[in-house]
């Protein structure tokens, strides 16, 4: 489903800029129709869906996704916040900027969480801020991180291995701060920064 935003925000442009909303359990799903929802955000521009996680290194949260298809969230709704002229390299530039602000490791539910990153993204993209509802419960301190969705069992024996090296090796090709990370695996991040930007389940810039 996807619905507009407020008749009043800006229009310019001609490729759309939209808000993928998430309930992060499957309780929210009531508490939605009420305004207390606690939800899971990601911008979806270009085919990709750009989102923000914690993680506990020091190099970016910020990951990509197939849209409406976050792992570990029930999907919601999708909201068209506005339009931007920026092509798709544009786009990556402006997250890549924005990547240097968002590292796993800042994530605070209050000040800077998923809602706080897409909110950033939008204004940039269309002038347009997100719903004010969607991050509603940042404001009260509701107990809920959005942690970079993992794939399987296999890929987190990987995290661990690696883990063990980095505490060998802690200066040894040392990820850049503003690659984006791989939600399959939290500890590492993608360094072919010209990959396709085609969506699927997996790919990061």
């Amino acid at each position: 489903m996807i619905c507009w935003s407020n008749s009043s925000y800006k229009v310019s442009g001609s490729i759309p800029v939209y808000l993928n909303v998430y309930d992060v359990t499957p309780v929210h799903g009531y508490a939605y129709w009420i305004g207390l929802g606690a939800h899971h955000s990601g911008v979806e521009v270009h085919g990709v869906e750009y989102a923000f996680g914690a993680h506990e290194n020091p190099t970016t949260g910020i990951f990509r996704v197939e849209p409406r298809k976050c792992k570990g969230f029930t999907f919601r709704r999708t909201i068209l916040i506005g339009w931007t002229e920026l092509g798709e390299e544009e786009v990556r530039k402006v997250v890549e900027e924005l990547a240097k602000e968002y590292k796993g490791n800042s994530y605070h539910l209050v000040t800077k969480n998923c809602n706080h990153f897409c909110n950033d993204v939008c204004i940039q993209l269309t002038g347009n801020p997100i719903p004010s509802w969607v991050n509603r419960l940042s404001k009260i301190g509701f107990l809920c991180n959005c942690i970079i969705p993992k794939v399987n069992d296999d890929k987190n024996e990987k995290v661990k291995e690696a883990k063990k090296i980095k505490s060998i090796f802690p200066n040894k090709n040392a990820p850049s701060s503003t690659e984006f990370a791989s939600p399959s695996d939290a500890t590492s991040t993608i360094t072919n920064s010209r990959r396709s930007s085609s969506a699927s389940t997996s790919p990061f810039l």
